[in-house]
């Protein structure tokens, strides 16, 4: 383990352990008033919990450490399959939570099958991505068929519904297509297509209810939060603006939130980073971005220097999948966006993303690793 830890990207691993920390603290201190006078458990309930989930992510994670990327030719195919049955079966099957059919309950563990589908899409991305470069067999029906498989596990995510995730499975998808290092003039073209498309969704999304009825605006309705308190499209953006606004530059104090008093019911998963904001401050706040900025940077070139495309696609999807997040987050909470229900990296509560988002970083750590090890052997070859 010792020597594995020298080619590691140390940087990145140590803030995996600090947003780990944090993220442990502001869950305890986030969720303790929804346990205990919300759901009749103990304040601490939420807290073990987490607890268990990283010493089981983080042994995960070690032991994805040690597996070759070339042992994932056969895992991308397979994985991107048991998904689309895991989300198929969710139809008859899932358990409805926050209106949206999202879960299977197994008892000590809900599985959220879509948080696994950005992980998995990654990878299988990588590896059939990295067979039509090697093979240059660039004909349309070749490139577009890995993204097929992508497009039936949006829909099934989409129609949960869970927009939000729909969202960052089609936001990875389409940013690791414009990341290809393919020249062919038909790749170009797509490209093109893809970003027009991008541009007209975007559009529709921050001023679609200027075209539409009053019945279809509705839906887009976003904007202005606390003029509309007592609606559910205001109320929760709201109390985020309120606990943002009472945290000032440099907070109330660790555990000294008005508004996880159940004014944010969500305060411990979607909303975490308003209440963070109230106890810790804008100041701290800021800092904590900025370190999520140092890290996506250390993904970003780990990506850059990877020895084979299917490592780069491996980082730069991991990359792609912590920003998304990031973004749609903290944009939804300021009401930039529509709220989506997207968790924080590291912050929010929730089994399934904290795994995935352990998985994700541990497999960039490994690109990490190889690329460390092609280049040193290269350099003892002379």
């Amino acid at each position: 383990m010792k020597s594995t830890f020298k080619k590691m990207d140390k940087t990145l691993f140590f803030l995996m352990i600090a947003f780990t920390i944090l993220g442990l603290v502001m869950i305890f201190s986030a969720s303790s008033i929804t346990a205990v006078l919300y759901n009749g458990l103990e304040e601490s309930y939420y807290f073990k919990k987490h607890i268990y989930i990283i010493i089981v992510s983080w042994i995960f994670g070690l032991i994805i450490l040690k597996q070759p990327i070339k042992k994932y030719k056969l895992l991308g195919p397979v994985g991107i399959l048991i998904i689309m049955f895991l989300l198929a079966g969710l139809i008859p099957y899932g358990t409805i939570t926050n209106s949206a059919r999202s879960w299977y309950d197994l008892g000590f563990f809900s599985l959220q099958p879509s948080e696994f589908a950005k992980s998995i899409i990654i990878v299988y991305l990588a590896v059939a991505l990295e067979k039509i470069y090697q093979k240059k067999d660039f004909t349309i029906n070749k490139l577009i068929t890995p993204f097929v498989f992508v497009l039936i596990i949006l829909i099934f995510t989409a129609i949960q519904p869970d927009l939000g995730t729909a969202a960052v499975i089609g936001g990875i998808a389409f940013f690791i297509f414009m990341s290809l290092p393919f020249n062919d003039p038909k790749v170009k073209k797509l490209k093109i297509f893809g970003i027009i498309s991008v541009i007209i969704v975007s559009l529709f999304i921050l001023f679609g209810d200027r075209v539409l009825n009053a019945e279809q605006s509705s839906r887009l309705t976003f904007k202005e939060p606390c003029t509309r308190y007592t609606d559910k499209t205001g109320y929760q953006v709201c109390n985020g603006f309120i606990a943002i606004n009472n945290g000032g530059l440099f907070g109330t104090g660790l555990g000294n939130s008005t508004q996880k008093y159940l004014y944010l019911p969500e305060a411990y998963t979607d909303f975490v980073f308003p209440i963070i904001v109230e106890e810790l401050g804008a100041m701290l706040s800021i800092f904590i971005i900025l370190a999520f900025i140092v890290l996506l940077y250390r993904i970003l070139k780990i990506a850059k220097h990877a020895n084979t495309l299917s490592g780069s696609i491996m980082a730069y999807g991991s990359f792609i999948f912590i920003l998304l997040h990031l973004l749609i987050n903290l944009l939804g909470i300021l009401a930039i966006i529509p709220l989506t229900g997207i968790p924080v990296p590291f912050l929010s509560y929730g089994g399934s993303f904290y795994i995935n988002i352990i998985f994700v970083l541990f497999l960039t750590q490994r690109v990490h690793i190889e690329t460390y090890e092609a280049k040193k052997a290269k350099i003892l070859k002379g």
